[in-house]
């Protein structure tokens, strides 16, 4: 799943078709940035898409928050600390 992107290819590209594949994509694309060797056009529009992609995952984390607050009854407890636990 080698994804090269110029500046045009990031506006054109699919919305993923889930959490985890936008977060692979994510996790690609940084390392393609960390690597240093994208041209600059390359590196805007990787940015650009990754930008996407962090709506994306970000809006659907929010969407589980929600369902997880309507099973729990809107009773959402924070987890408890280390302290607690021992």
């Amino acid at each position: 799943m080698s994804k090269k992107l110029n500046a045009d290819s990031a506006d054109s590209l699919p919305a993923p078709a889930s959490f985890e594949e936008a977060m692979a994509e994510l996790a690609q694309l940084v390392t393609q940035m960390e690597a240093g060797q994208l041209p600059l056009e390359a590196s805007v529009a990787a940015y650009a898409r990754g930008s996407e992609l962090v709506k994306y995952c970000a809006g659907q984390l929010d969407k589980v928050e929600a369902q997880v607050k309507v099973l729990e009854g809107g009773m959402l407890k924070p987890f408890a600390d280390a302290e607690e636990l021992a």
